[in-house]
């Protein structure tokens, strides 16, 4: 089978979305698939519009049984997609919808409108969550599609998942070490954490690991951390290698992020298999991965107190936190890996070449 996919920059590790497109182009060349990435600039939403003109150019010269697409770079496509050879099944990757994040009100609507058009401009539907795919449902019919699920066994070469003895014995171990992973953008509520956190009472630390996409975002969080009095206690480590992201998240208890919005949430269930209960968002994918109160805990993004209510206490009771742990170990184990996904997938293109 031969298969263009179309991504913004590099194919590369990068988290979430971009961890799933590799695994799947990884999948699909193990198979024996040829696989042509075509790779659009990154730049600003308003620049990417520009980008149809040289976008269809290089689309149309493709000689391909089957287009993928990574629906983030719905800006540069809407207006492609109708134009291409119709023989040619074109299949939208979806993570989240861009219109779904934070935005003023007239900007929301010009990417509604941009991003709706090029769902319906599109043949069938990768999603990532059942929650991704009922969002889509919103805006157009979202069949033909499958749902794979992203899995975490990235760090299995690293010793992931941790043994009991490993989790017990870490618990006790200094303050409560909360993590946070992703990208540094207001869409995933760093500054909520931060506000919780300084709320909490008993002995904490947390470490921010991720690129600043948003270096005004990223400098907000710093002179917040110090209004609040905190920015002793918190540690802004950028984008971390594989085998320094893998030493902070053992040595850490608790992961956190309760963004705005996400579509599932890669960085949460890599972090279940060293043991780290999941704080994350209500608004998402993240209630299909996570059981509140058992493994992890949903928590309404906007509600900084409902976020302190559930760190406080782990910072006192780390044998409540050792059952949270333990639970998120097995909940990781549940869960399927890179090469199920991939194979989901990958039937399911071929059945839309057929």
């Amino acid at each position: 089978m031969r298969v263009g996919f179309v991504v913004y920059g590099p194919l590369d590790g990068r988290s979430g979305g971009y961890r799933y497109d590799l695994e799947l182009v990884r999948t699909l060349r193990a198979a024996g698939d040829e696989v042509t990435v075509v790779s659009l600039p990154e730049r600003p939403y308003r620049q990417r519009l520009r980008d149809n003109v040289t976008a269809h150019r290089r689309l149309s010269d493709l000689d391909v049984d089957v287009l993928v697409e990574d629906e983030l770079c719905h800006p540069s496509l809407a207006g492609v997609n109708p134009r291409l050879d119709d023989e040619t099944p074109v299949v939208s990757l979806v993570h989240h919808l861009h219109s779904r994040e934070t935005h003023t009100s007239w900007r929301r609507h010009v990417k509604q409108a941009i991003e709706t058009q090029y769902l319906h401009s599109v043949d069938a539907f990768v999603f990532n969550s059942e929650t991704t795919r009922e969002t889509v449902a919103t805006v157009t019919d979202p069949e033909p599609s499958v749902v794979a699920y992203p899995a975490g066994d990235r760090f299995s070469s690293f010793g992931a998942p941790l043994s009991d003895d490993e989790i017990r014995s870490r618990a006790d171990d200094g303050p409560l070490r909360v993590v946070s992973v992703g990208n540094l953008e207001p869409r995933k509520n760093v500054d909520g954490l931060l506000r919780a956190l300084a709320r909490v009472s008993g002995d904490w630390r947390l470490t921010i690991v991720g690129n600043a996409v948003d270096s005004a975002y990223e400098h907000s969080l710093r002179t917040l951390a110090d209004d609040l009095g905190v920015a002793q206690r918190v540690s802004f480590t950028g984008r971390l290698p594989d085998a320094d992201l893998v030493a902070t998240l053992r040595e850490s208890h608790l992961f956190a992020l309760p963004s705005h919005y996400e579509g599932f949430g890669i960085a949460a269930l890599e972090a279940m298999g060293f043991g780290l209960p999941a704080l994350v968002s209500t608004e998402g994918g993240a209630s299909e991965l996570v059981t509140h109160r058992r493994d992890g805990f949903l928590v309404d993004p906007t509600d900084v107190s409902a976020i302190t209510d559930v760190i406080a206490p782990l910072c006192r009771n780390r044998t409540r936190l050792v059952s949270y742990s333990l639970a998120a170990r097995d909940r990781y184990t549940e869960h399927g890996t890179w090469d199920e996904m991939g194979k989901t997938v990958r039937d399911f293109l071929v059945t839309c070449v057929d």
